[in-house]
Formats: structure tokens, C-alpha cells, sequence
């Protein structure tokens, strides 16, 4: 097996509440990545079609509010839907480039009765198949007044060449609990979902790497004025200057000693590429492996529950 593994972070601005021409996007970073020899591609959080930008500025904590059921709705009518069948391109894609994609959407899902928003990642294997999908766990602060919590199902590692890949959404990367699930599965290559923030790429990943002792890819979204279609409802109000970067990106990837191995880029769509030596992980274990020699089972013990959550059980004759 070949020790080391290329990596794409596609750093790009969704078209804001348009699922197809975002997906169509994505599309062409996959293949620009498959063209480059990466055999993983990543994605920012909520790329699908985008991050809810307009809830701190249009008044989004008021009740009721007529403007956020207007953006909540095309939201909803935008959001991807697996069982619908959005993420057909991008499998067929995936497969007939031999890569693995791992991207964050909005998703819209039967299995919730299809009128809630979950903000999701997907994992598509280079076969084309749908791996995992994990719903966000906890939304923050003003994402709660959109999106829906997750669940457990989807905390899970996948073998990628001699990798376990493993990823988080956001701010599931600061909760230690879900990170140690993942390491506990063999985790070596971590994935944080990202909207699109430095202040927080540049913190963190380092950190995560550290800790982990592994690669850590933080990919992430760019969002600027000019990708905010002119019919977008109550644009004028969002918008504050057309020069404006609303997410500034800071996509990057840090080896499994904490060392930059991709420094964060800011305010540009770009796709960055990496190859990351897996003896690098070994190397690093000597002195300190989380779930390994550094870790105490008979003291400090992780229950994880797994199981994908719903609201009903039928059971027909």
C-alpha cells in the first residue's frame, strides 16, 4: 500500500441559495483535483448552498419574522436531499475520477419529514458511494434559529490508502468528546468542516494536530458580495458593501506535529494540494498516541451512541 496520500481542499463560494449551480461548482474543483492526482477532495461546512449569512443581519432573532420565512423557505427549497437524488452528479463524478470527496451541505432530509435543515457532511468513497453522512451535533449560537441538531451517526473513520480518515463539522471540532471518538477508531487524518473563518482555522488546526498526533485538513468556504445573487431576497439589507468578504476562508493543514504543512489562504478561491507521508503519524505516536499508550480505559471510559435518530418506529403487519 502507498504510504502516502494526495490531498485537494477546495477553498470556493457557493453561488448563495442556488444548490445547482454550487454543486456545478464543486464539480469543476473535483475534476481540477482528480487532474492534479489528489485522491481526496475537501469541502467547507454548508457549501450546499451556503451559510445562512443573512440571519445576524436582517433581525433574524425576531419572532415570527416575515423576512427569515422568506429566506428560511428558499433555503429549504435549495437544500440538498439525498433521497431526491442531489448528489447523483457528484457519485458518478466521484467514481469515474477514482476520489474521495468529502463535502459539507444543507441537507433536507425523508427521513425528518423533509421540511428541516441539517447541516450535514457527506462522504463519498472513491467508488461513488455515500460512506457516511453526519448530521452537525450541536448548531452555534445564531445557526440554532435554522438548523436542526444532529446525531451520532456518521462518527466514524474510513480507511483512505494507509489512512483512517475521520472529519467534524465547525465546532464539533472543539468538543473533546466527539474528537475522541474518532481517535478511538484509529483516526489519523482529521477533516474540520469550516464555513469560512481564520479566526478560527488558524487557532485550532495546530492544536487538533497536536493533539491527535495526525494531519489535520481544515477546508473551508469563501463568501464574498459578489456571490450573493442580485435576486436574493432582501439582498440590500445583507449586503453592506459590494467589496465586502462575508467568510474569509483560512482553509489549511497542519502535520501531526502541529507544524504548517499548508499555511491558511484568505480571501481567495483556491484549491491547495498536499501530500501527506503517513510515517509522519508513526513517527509522532512514539511519545504520545490519545487512545493508545497515552490513555487510560480503566479511568476514563467514552460511551458513543451511533444509532441515526427518528421521530417514529412503524411497524406493519
Amino acid at each position: 500500500m502507498n504510504s502516502t496520500l494526495r490531498v485537494a481542499v477546495a477553498q470556493i463560494a457557493p453561488v448563495l441559495l442556488d444548490r445547482e449551480k454550487t454543486l456545478s461548482k464543486a464539480c469543476t474543483s473535483i475534476r481540477s483535483a482528480a487532474e492534479a492526482g489528489a485522491e481526496l477532495v475537501c469541502f467547507g461546512e454548508s457549501l450546499v448552498p451556503g451559510y445562512p449569512v443573512w440571519i445576524e443581519r436582517v433581525d433574524g432573532a425576531r419572532f415570527n419574522s416575515q423576512e427569515q420565512k422568506i429566506l428560511h423557505a428558499r433555503y429549504l427549497e435549495e437544500a440538498v436531499q439525498v433521497e431526491a437524488g442531489h448528489l447523483d452528479e457528484l457519485r458518478q463524478l466521484a467514481r469515474d475520477a477514482r476520489i474521495a470527496v468529502a463535502m459539507g451541505v444543507m441537507e433536507r432530509p425523508l427521513d425528518r419529514a423533509g421540511k428541516s435543515l441539517y447541516c450535514s457532511g457527506v462522504y463519498l468513497s472513491p467508488e461513488g458511494q455515500l460512506a457516511t453522512l453526519h448530521r452537525k451535533l450541536v448548531p452555534t449560537y445564531e445557526e440554532r434559529l435554522s438548523w436542526s441538531p444532529g446525531d451520532g451517526a456518521g462518527l466514524e473513520t474510513f480507511p483512505l490508502g494507509a489512512f483512517r480518515l475521520g472529519r467534524l463539522m465547525c465546532w464539533e471540532n472543539w468538543m473533546p468528546m466527539a474528537r475522541a471518538a474518532l481517535q478511538t477508531q484509529g483516526e489519523d487524518l482529521h477533516l474540520a468542516h469550516w464555513p469560512g473563518g481564520l479566526h478560527n482555522t488558524a487557532k485550532l488546526t495546530p492544536v487538533l494536530a497536536q493533539e491527535a498526533r495526525s494531519f489535520v485538513i481544515s477546508a473551508s468556504c469563501l463568501l464574498r458580495a459578489e456571490d450573493i445573487p442580485q435576486d436574493t431576497p432582501f439582498r440590500e439589507r445583507i449586503v453592506r458593501d459590494e467589496t465586502e468578504i462575508l467568510c474569509n476562508g483560512g482553509s489549511c493543514i497542519a502535520d501531526p506535529s502541529g507544524a504548517w504543512l499548508v499555511e491558511p489562504v484568505v480571501d481567495r478561491e483556491e484549491l491547495l494540494i498536499a501530500d501527506l507521508e503517513h510515517a509522519h503519524v508513526l513517527r509522532e505516536r512514539q511519545n504520545f498516541d490519545p487512545s493508545g499508550h497515552y490513555s487510560r480505559p480503566d479511568v476514563l471510559r467514552l460511551s458513543v451512541d451511533r444509532r441515526r435518530q427518528s421521530c417514529a418506529e412503524f411497524r406493519d403487519a
